[in-house]
């Protein structure tokens, strides 16, 4: 063996998950390698919003995940050469129990910074929210200054170009990993040793570790995406959502509120509850919109994408943003694994093998800080 095939720790997949591995074994000092079988990252990690989300995501491990990992991309995002696009969360509760959701959860230790606003003092904030609904006028915003945005279809690769000249990190694109048998790790190019494996395949179930993942009942989970343009000038505050997320995410579902709120959404917006539609909308810098999303599941997802889910996602968007011009350029879809249980799959084949997988579509938002569960107890 020689330098060029032994280290400390090689990583499987070089998405945010396997990146946020990379990076928090070379900040100990260890020798990484990362391996994946495409030329360059081109799954669900450069496909999604690049929204670092912290305000409702799950109580306990995922929002605690969350944090760090917002931390952490503070840190790293300008060493990195990466832009923050914008800051912050605004969510508008346009239905009166959406407010007693808001209003349970600034109740909580999550809601640490927060503001739920009146709608008036949110007009002169965030213009850009059209605070007049189909069901009335909106109760109040919920605003959070924790999150942040950066445009992931590059930020993803400028991580790995940083990890890789300022952390020394080792990259293998273009090469699959056949079988791990860690200290042995054979791929489709070389047989390569470490001394310890991670490995963070993202929605590939039915390849390496495929037995362990079968007891946890995973299935995948394809959204849809867009990127829209909207009238010169129009520029957004933060971050957006509105009611259909309080009974998406954990943070705000979990809530006894939430369950009134459900019962009323599924008299009210059925189809888009059936499609798992809520609204995101962020920025990128050169002013298009990246929008979405849906939910739909299973174990295997065909590649065709519904118009009719686009234009629900769409009509939330103009119920939500003072729009007069909203073209769409671009349309795609992403899979990730998803757990009727867990926020976040941990493995340990053996003593020096972890399995990592993200089964909740939090990726961005809570790799550093899984990273740093993971190397804490192992």
């Amino acid at each position: 063996m020689t330098s060029n095939d032994h280290f400390d720790l090689i990583v499987v997949g070089a998405g945010i998950v396997g990146l946020a591995h990379a990076y928090t074994a070379a900040r100990r000092g260890l020798r990484v390698c990362v391996v994946d079988k495409d030329a360059a990252c081109v799954g669900a990690s450069i496909r999604n919003f690049g929204f670092i989300t912290v305000t409702g995501q799950g109580a306990g491990d995922t929002w605690r995940r969350a944090r760090r990992a917002r931390e952490v991309w503070g840190t790293v995002a300008p060493q990195a050469g990466i832009p923050a696009v914008h800051h912050g969360l605004y969510l508008t509760a346009f239905r009166a129990q959406s407010l007693k959701v808001l209003e349970e959860f600034m109740a909580t230790e999550m809601a640490v910074g927060c503001e739920l606003l009146p709608a008036g003092e949110a007009a002169h904030r965030a213009p850009a929210l059209r605070l007049e609904g189909p069901h009335g006028p909106a109760q109040g915003v919920l605003y959070s200054p924790h999150e942040m945005r950066v445009e992931s279809r590059t930020a993803i690769g400028q991580l790995a170009r940083w990890l890789s000249d300022a952390l020394g990190v080792h990259f293998r694109f273009g090469e699959a990993v056949l079988e791990v048998a860690t200290p042995r790790v054979r791929t489709s190019r070389a047989v390569l040793h470490a001394d310890r494996v991670a490995v963070c395949t993202n929605s590939e179930l039915n390849g390496l570790f495929a037995e362990r993942l079968s007891p946890h009942v995973l299935r995948l989970c394809q959204l849809h995406m867009m990127r829209v343009r909207p009238q010169p000038g129009f520029r957004l505050p933060g971050s957006v959502m509105a009611d259909l997320s309080l009974v998406r995410y954990h943070g705000y579902s979990k809530l006894p509120a939430a369950q009134v709120l459900r019962t009323q959404i599924e008299a009210e917006e059925g189809e888009s509850l059936a499609h798992g539609i809520h609204l995101i909308v962020v920025q990128s810098a050169d002013g298009t919109l990246v929008v979405g999303d849906s939910h739909h599941y299973g174990p295997v997802l065909e590649p065709f994408a519904d118009q009719r889910v686009d234009a629900l996602i769409l009509r939330h968007l103009h119920e939500t943003l003072n729009l007069t011009e909203a073209t769409v350029t671009e349309r795609w879809v992403g899979t990730y694994p998803s757990s009727p249980v867990t926020d976040c799959l941990i493995d340990a084949p053996d003593d020096a093998t972890r399995l990592v997988l993200v089964t909740s579509g939090t990726g961005a938002s809570t790799a550093f800080g899984i990273a740093e569960d993971v190397f804490a107890a192992w």
